[in-house]
């Protein structure tokens, strides 16, 4: 996943967010190359560091809303499973001291078997190997670690946030409430509707579902452009390059480049409905655009939005 705001280091990237008129920042510091705005470890270990951390945001008119840290810890690689998960123990243990409450990240993949060396996402039901890999995946890896987690971040009074992203075992509703189910309802949504689109969920019926499982922690504002003609040839799976444009089915879009406000209205509505009070998080991974015209208009477009049901709570990383 792209965090955009990474490269611009710290001062920069909190300047832009005020002169956008943003209100809160989500703070990168995942194990992904790129992904890192925050020097989590560092900070953890250094009370004075943790406070100038606090007084920048607050100087800049910001309050911290997350932190990020998208990563695989259940990788079938162990020194690469090791390494995210300590990214994310940081994360959840500084999260508190930081006056923070979630941390958004991944459910992560296992590989299909003991042995493996990459993950194995099952996106089908046959041939019935593919039935055995998915109850060694969450019978064997992912709801004890999972499980395991989310005791431990609920003792530090923070809620795991997971984005529902394919290539991951959560990639749905579905799948969220599952994980949520077998492995404590500290976890639930970093929900961010750009994943649902080109898998043929509507993400304002996701919405529903989830709100009425209290499970909505966190949102990210994404919007998806779909191809019809492509879609229509080659479905919604693509493994393509994000800048193959003419080709691919779907590419990530800045918010009201995808879909308008038939969408986007009733998504920002249907959270209200559900009691979703929080953020809306402007991730921006749109291939057609730089990252300051991106963030821009999809800041442009979301206060459209969202200023007639709440205040104008947009915000970036």
């Amino acid at each position: 996943m792209s965090s955009a705001i990474a490269p611009f280091g710290w001062e920069k990237a909190l300047d832009t967010c005020r002169r956008l008129g943003l209100e809160a920042i989500e703070l990168p510091c995942g194990p992904y190359p790129g992904s890192k705005l925050l020097a989590a470890e560092t900070a953890l270990a250094d009370p004075g560091l943790q406070q100038r951390i606090k007084d920048d945001v607050a100087g800049h008119g910001l309050v911290i809303s997350a932190l990020s840290c998208h990563g695989n810890p259940v990788h079938p690689d162990p020194a690469v499973a090791r390494a995210h998960e300590h990214a994310q123990d940081i994360a959840v243990r500084l999260a508190p001291r930081l006056g923070v409450k979630v941390v958004c990240t991944f459910s992560g993949c296992p590989g299909g078997a003991p042995g493996d060396k990459t993950p194995n996402w099952v996106t089908c039901a046959w041939p019935p190997e593919y039935l055995q890999i998915l109850e060694y995946q969450w019978n064997e890896v992912l709801v004890p670690y999972w499980k395991r987690k989310s005791v431990e971040a609920a003792k530090e009074g923070v809620r795991i946030a997971l984005e529902a992203h394919p290539g991951f075992s959560v990639y749905n509703p579905e799948t969220i409430l599952k994980l949520r189910g077998l492995a404590g309802d500290n976890l639930g949504a970093n929900f961010d509707p750009s994943h649902f689109f080109w898998q043929g969920i509507d993400p304002v019926e996701a919405a529903r579902v989830l709100g009425d499982a209290a499970a909505i922690f966190h949102v990210h504002a994404k919007d998806t452009g779909l191809d019809t003609h492509n879609m229509r040839v080659n479905g919604g799976l693509d493994t393509k390059s994000y800048g193959d444009l003419a080709r691919r089915s779907w590419v990530f879009r800045t918010c009201g480049y995808g879909h308008g406000d038939e969408f986007w209205k009733p998504f920002v509505s249907m959270l209200r409905c559900k009691g979703y009070d929080g953020v809306l998080s402007i991730e921006h991974e749109d291939s057609y655009m730089s990252v300051q015209e991106g963030l821009t208009k999809a800041v442009t477009y979301l206060q459209g939005v969202i200023m007639h049901e709440q205040p104008g709570q947009a915000w970036w990383y």
